[in-house]
């Protein structure tokens, strides 16, 4: 018999609200943090290239340690809620800091950014990463943890177009011809409105299923688990090569913009067909329903690769049109893809459990593992072929550079479609579910 539904809808909206307090800040490094470091504040590609790294490569043993942290805390508020109370605050004051520009030389500019930029990583991590955790403790009925994925992602894709199409046009209006002063009014106003949804989460959302006998195991213990969770494993796998298409592609939308096509005023107008996202999340519902998780993920890969196809056409035709098709069927497919990530890394940690682990804390780390990843290296990838291929910041590029831009805004996304495809072929759901249902009837009859 299926299970009641134990969240109401103020809960949910609420839980939802989280993912776009948290994507009002992420969105703005993920679009425009390259630019803002080159064009803006004047820091060499090359350095920028290396901070990148650097900082994704902290970030990956950040969402380790936030991780292991999670499954350690004793509150009387759970395990995960208590983290959005704790660095809310830190998280947006480190926002602000980042897109602050103190008139420092070459090398104390660099050092700044370094600071705020790697402290600011680290407080994502600790804001974001129990938005995952906590989702498999809401629920057990499995359609409502899918409603509840798809809530969050809703809000979370709506807040990225939000930020994708109007940052620039709020830098200018703030900046008024100053865009350093534009980009921290920008991101002053996003992050009040930030702080106030995460402290709204943890006041709505409420942890209800936690076993203590399994929820608190030693390290050593649950990365013998890890080991053997190969679900966990190839969604891993997924969601590195997801944002490291992701990165690379965002990154290079607004040099493409500015220097192929010399109108960088249709980036917000690019960026606004990426609403085709919120087709794909709330498409999710019915298809899951019907096809299952990975089916519908594998239909939200072959989309998005449709899509990028049609992109392609319009690049090398220097068709609009045809641009801005590829981009809104490529959104589609998007929408699909990240719209399912949290849930089935939720299933992932009840398989964990099934094998006699709570350890949502480091199973739900794999999801800001492939963020830092993806966009860590996506980073470098952008930045370092920029700077082979001879970039110079607000002048016209030379033939090595403009094709170089079509290279990471292009062929790259296409490969990694391609693999993401290959990878999730090996996802065995019908063993997964097996054993969570398995373990659920046996807790049912054991209470």
């Amino acid at each position: 018999m299926e299970q009641k539904w134990q969240t109401s809808w103020p809960e949910r909206i609420s839980y939802g609200l989280s993912d776009a307090a948290d994507n009002l800040v992420f969105q703005m490094l993920t679009t425009y943090l390259l630019f803002f470091y080159t064009d803006v504040y004047g820091l060499d590609p090359s350095a920028v290239a290396i901070l990148f790294i650097v900082a994704r490569a902290a970030d990956v043993v950040e969402s380790f340690i936030i991780g292991v942290m999670i499954d350690h805390t004793h509150s009387r508020w759970g395990k995960s809620r208590p983290f959005f109370l704790w660095y809310a605050l830190p998280y947006v004051a480190f926002a602000v800091l980042t897109f602050t520009t103190p008139d420092f030389s070459p090398t104390g500019k660099l050092i700044w950014a370094y600071a705020t930029y790697l402290g600011l990583g680290f407080l994502y991590t600790a804001v974001n990463l129990p938005i995952t955790s906590i989702l498999p403790t809401l629920s057990r009925n499995e359609h409502e943890l899918t409603l509840l994925g798809v809530i969050r992602q809703f809000f979370g894709s709506s807040v990225q177009i939000i930020v994708a199409v109007f940052t620039l046009p709020l830098v200018a209006f703030f900046g008024r011809g100053d865009q350093r002063q534009g980009f921290l009014l920008t991101i002053c106003l996003f992050g009040l409105i930030s702080l106030l949804l995460i402290i709204n989460t943890f006041f709505h959302v409420h942890e209800r299923f936690s076993n203590p006998e399994i929820a608190h195991q030693p390290f050593r213990v649950v990365v013998k688990m890890l080991r053997r969770n190969r679900p966990w494993l190839i969604i891993s796998i997924v969601i590195f090569l997801y944002w490291l298409t992701t990165a690379i592609k965002n990154q290079t939308t607004i040099y493409y913009f500015k220097y192929t096509l010399n109108h960088q005023d249709l980036v917000p107008l690019a960026n606004s067909f990426t609403l085709a996202a919120l087709v794909g999340v709330v498409l999710i519902i019915r298809m899951a329903g019907s096809l299952g998780k990975k089916q519908t993920m594998l239909t939200g890969i072959v989309t998005a690769f449709t899509g990028q196809i049609i992109l392609t056409v319009g690049v090398y035709t220097q068709s609009l049109g045809t641009l801005f098709t590829g981009v809104f069927v490529n959104s589609v497919g998007h929408g699909i893809i990240i719209g399912l990530v949290s849930i089935m890394i939720a299933d992932t940690i009840r398989f964990g459990t099934a094998m006699g682990i709570q350890a949502e804390g480091i199973l739900a780390s794999t999801d800001d593992f492939g963020v830092n990843m993806g966009l860590g290296i996506g980073g470098l990838v952008t930045a370092w072929l920029f700077h082979l291929s001879g970039y110079v910041p607000n002048h016209a590029q030379n033939a090595g550079t403009l094709s170089m831009i079509n290279v990471n805004y292009v062929w790259i996304p296409l490969v990694l479609y391609v693999l993401m495809f290959l990878t999730l072929l090996t996802y065995n759901e019908k063993r997964l579910l097996g054993s969570i249902a398995a373990h659920e009837q046996a807790v049912k009859v054991k209470s």
